[in-house]
Formats: structure tokens, sequence, C-alpha cells
């Protein structure tokens, strides 16, 4: 199925702005029995080709992250746990990882809040992931929730994951099978080894208002980033930030654009620090990925974004207004 950017596409992008059997899991704990025929080597992006040929490696576990956005019957919309999608039907050994529950700090007021980098290795672990592993990432929508959970797990120092490019809509097309058997993955031990400048808050963010040698980059839709209407407590965008959408990174089949094509986009030097932000950590994860991907090698995540950075008065806030011309 074709996703086509409509106007209902778009402001569903921004809403996520806003914001065991593992495949082939009968492996043990210790992964080093792997057969010698199997190439163990694996893209940041991988297409359904690539896994319907790889599904049955004995070292690789398939995640979906699925995150649902539904009316809450008085205009709004919520981000909803994907467990039911998941269950209707999903790539065949994959397995679920809830990004509203396991995958985030649920003490926390904001959506998505990163949890400690322990916690998420224990929840990954959880699913399957051992150090040894190698992971493939999707979603129904594109690859935009699973790009979230790519980038924590670099975050914590684990370099064999991937994204499924065109999430479940690509699997399909390409002739992959759909199961609804529910997967008891085996619990594995992940690792941390942090990379803490992966993802940073609000007082980096501030401090590179002011500096010239950080790029900011804002991942929401270009009206929301010239402040012609808000989803937070104020409209706009963080001073000095340059706009990409995530929306700009996709083709009409939900798959990402080609490396020319993405370059394009993000004009600043490769060796620049670059702070990513959106609504709430998940588009602007999608903008990191491919910028890791176009070989930038200092990019950072602003993970709680706009819904704690424009709810503190004393963050500034720019807005881009068009007057007509002759207007005093």
């Amino acid at each position: 199925m074709q996703i086509v950017f409509s106007s209902r596409l778009l402001s569903f992008l921004t809403v996520l702005a806003t914001l065991g059997y593992l495949s082939a899991c009968t492996a043990s704990d210790d992964q080093a029995d792997v057969a010698e025929d199997i190439d163990t080597s694996m893209d940041s992006l991988v297409s359904a080709t690539w896994l319907l040929e790889h599904l049955d490696d004995p070292d690789l576990v398939v995640i979906d992250a699925t995150v649902l956005i539904e009316p809450d019957g008085s205009g709004n919309l919520l981000s909803v746990n994907g467990r039911e999608s998941y269950e209707a039907g999903h790539i065949p050994g994959a397995v679920f990882a809830d990004l509203l529950g396991d995958l985030s700090d649920m003490d926390s007021q904001l959506e998505f809040a990163v949890p400690s980098p322990e916690q998420f290795a224990a929840a990954m672990g959880a699913l399957g992931v051992g150090d040894d592993s190698r992971v493939v990432l999707y979603d129904t929508f594109n690859t935009v929730w699973a790009s979230r959970v790519w980038w924590m797990l670099r975050w914590i120092g684990f370099d064999r994951a991937a994204l499924l490019d065109g999430g479940l809509d690509a699997w399909t097309a390409e002739g992959g099978s759909i199961s609804t058997e529910l997967v008891t993955p085996t619990a594995r031990t992940l690792s941390v080894k942090l990379r803490p400048e992966l993802i940073v808050g609000q007082e980096e963010v501030r401090a590179a208002i002011e500096d010239n040698s950080v790029h900011l980059i804002d991942a929401m839709t270009e009206q929301h980033y010239r402040g012609e209407w808000a989803m937070y407590a104020r409209p706009g965008h963080i001073p000095g930030a340059s706009n990409v959408p995530t929306t700009a990174l996709f083709d009409e089949s939900g798959k990402f654009r080609s490396q020319d094509e993405l370059d394009a986009l993000f004009e600043s030097d490769r060796g620049t620090r670059a702070i990513t932000y959106c609504g709430g950590g998940i588009a602007a994860s999608t903008d990191a990925f491919v910028m890791h991907r176009l070989g930038f090698t200092d990019v950072a995540v602003y993970a709680a974004s706009l819904q704690e950075w424009a709810a503190n008065p004393e963050n500034p806030m720019d807005v881009i207004l068009d007057f007509d011309e002759g207007e005093d």
C-alpha cells in the first residue's frame, strides 16, 4: 500500500514530531555458535528483500515499535500503545517494543521521556537483544517510531541495529507474510557503553543558541516552524534553528528518499555539532538517523524537545511572520 503525502498525512507526521520468540530467536544466550556461513554484515537501513533473505538468521531480532495516533473524542489526538496493531499482524518472529511503556521514563510528565540507560538496556534485553544480536526495527508508519528506538540503542553503545526501509507496508509489498502468533522472547543481557553526547537536555540547547559552532535543526513541518500554528505552549521554533521537516525525508511510497536528495536537505558541515528536535523527540530521531547515514559525525537529539522547551517561559522562541507589502 502506497502512502501519499496528503494534508492528513502531514498532520499525522507533525503529531509524531510531538511527541518469542525472536526472528530465529531459538539462539542461546551465547550466540558465538552462530553458523560460520551466515553473513552477519548489515547496513543501518535494510530493504524488505534483505529481511526476507535473513529473517531466519539465528542472531537477528526483529522489533515492531509501532505507536498509533487516535482521536480522543474532543478534537485532539492521542499517542496510543501499538500492541493491538502488533497483535493484529506483524512480521513473523517479531517482538513488540513499547515506546509508551518500558522504553520511556514513566515517572516523567513528558511523553516519550528517555529512561535511564540501564532501564532501557534491560527493556531491550527482555525483548531478546543481547550484545551479539543484530536488530531490525520497523513500525506501521514508515520508520519514524522505529528511528527513536534505533537512536536510543546507539545512545547506549549498540551499533548492530537497522531500520526496515518503508516499514510494514514495504514488507507486505515485497510479499512478506504477516503473523498473529504472539512471541515470547528469551531474555538476554545488553551491556551499556553510554554515549551521553547523543541525547541532550535544554541547558545544552540554550547554550547552542549563542554558539555558532552548533547547528540546531527543527524536524517539525514548515507551518509549525514558522509559527503559523502551535501544538505546544508557544508557537515557533528555537532561535537559530533551521527547518528540515521529517516529512521531507520520505518519498510517496513511504521509503527514505535517495542519498543525493537527502544530502541536499542538510547543508551544514559533516563535522559540525548538530542538535535535532521536534515535539517529543520522535521525528528528531529520524532526522538524526538520516544525518548519521549521511556522514555527520556529531549529532545529538534533544529528546524532550518543544513539549519541554516551549513550556518554559525562560526559553526563547522565534516566529516568522510575513506582512503584505506596504502594510504598516
